[in-house]
């Protein structure tokens, strides 16, 4: 029998073995795949998804988020002034910064605000600080330590002198102070004396106090302690003019209302009184 003629163009590869070998490359695709899946890359597979949505045309997009100070540094010279009431706004100084306001150029709203309390410069803090460092570092006062208070308050530097249960600073009846109470207050008044500001010189005694004569009673014990007070300032170098008022005030405004018998409302007060400076603080020659 005559064998049939290959036709036109044929091949010698039957057509079975062509399906196998494409079987073959789809498997071994398969498993290069999971091989490739199974030690996967983050940072390779975020570039294929960033490759993909861009060609799908997905863009993102990024905006910085903060504090952009114009100065490079993260602060503010100011509290910043907000409010919920309506603000004109003016295009005069347009070229100027300004750095207590969120907004610059055209917009900036250069109409001045009030300062708050917390801008106030505190103007008795160091007097604080080293009258408080000063009868630490003296051994003879130290146990009357507690019988010092300092506080700042709105009409200045408040000094009190303050009997403590079983420990005072004055004799009982006198007005001449202990050596201890003459040491605090020869250290306090140089330090005084460097501020500009007035003083005013308060004697308090407590409620329920026996005197010797029904002639001499708090009132004119708690103005005599004062004015030794003051003499004793003079004393130790402050100038009499530096004395706005020297007062006693007897038993009438004690240092804690709910108890007037209480031995810490004998006192002597010394106010460093708050005053406006002539010149403002903000003002720089």
């Amino acid at each position: 029998m005559a064998k049939k003629e290959k036709a036109a163009g044929g091949s010698d590869i039957p057509e079975w073995l062509v399906t196998f070998a494409d079987l073959m490359s789809i498997l071994v695709c398969f498993f290069v795949l999971i091989i490739s899946f199974s030690i996967q890359d983050d940072e390779k597979l975020q570039v294929v998804a960033g490759s993909i949505k861009e060609a799908f045309g997905v863009i993102k997009i990024q905006a910085r988020a903060g504090i952009i100070e114009r100065d490079g540094n993260p602060q503010r010279d100011f509290v910043k002034s907000l409010t919920l009431d309506e603000q004109n706004t003016q295009t005069e100084f347009a070229e100027v910064k300004h750095n207590d306001r969120s907004k610059q150029g055209p917009e900036a709203n250069t109409h001045d605000i009030e300062k708050s309390d917390v801008e106030i410069p505190r103007q008795f803090a160091l007097a604080t600080t080293t009258l408080r460092q000063a009868w630490q570092e003296l051994p003879e006062i130290t146990f009357v330590a507690d019988n010092l208070l300092i506080e700042e308050t709105e009409e200045g530097l408040h000094i009190q002198i303050v009997d403590q249960e079983g420990r005072t600073m004055f004799p009982e009846g006198s007005k001449y102070p202990y050596e201890t109470t003459r040491q605090a207050i020869a250290i306090m008044t140089p330090i005084l004396k460097s501020l500009p500001n007035q003083i005013r010189v308060t004697g308090h005694t407590a409620a329920g106090a026996s005197y010797q004569t029904a002639a001499y009673g708090p009132w004119e014990l708690s103005s005599d302690r004062a004015n030794v007070v003051r003499r004793l300032m003079e004393e130790f170098g402050m100038p009499s003019e530096r004395i706005f008022s020297v007062v006693g005030k007897g038993d009438a405004d004690p240092l804690f209302p709910n108890d007037p018998y209480l031995s810490a409302n004998r006192r002597i007060s010394i106010l460093v009184m708050q005053e406006s400076p002539p010149v403002p603080i903000e003002l720089k020659p």
